[in-house]
């Protein structure tokens, strides 16, 4: 279920990093290296699939960039600030 505006405002407080941007939730990450910023998509990408909930997200060398809404759902759902909140952890 689509979270509403209030929602997703109080799910941002607890979301150090994230934002909205075109109505996705929205994070860029800067490593200090391109090994680094692999290892951290490796280690996601074993709760992504545990959870079946994948992010779009985009990497050139030391910078990721995450975006996170639920397609079925046609908005920010709590899987979306879930996985926010997983991916916050791996850092």
């Amino acid at each position: 279920m689509r979270l509403s505006q209030e929602e997703i405002e109080e799910e941002l407080k607890n979301l150090p990093g994230w934002s909205v941007v075109n109505e996705k939730l929205h994070k860029e990450i800067e490593f200090e290296s391109f090994n680094q910023a692999f290892g951290f998509m490796t280690r996601a990408s074993m709760e992504i699939e545990k959870m079946n909930h994948h992010p779009e997200w985009f990497n050139v060398y030391n910078r990721l960039v995450i975006d996170l809404m639920t397609h079925d759902a046609g908005g920010i759902t709590k899987n979306d600030t879930n996985l926010a909140r997983i991916l916050n952890s791996l850092l």
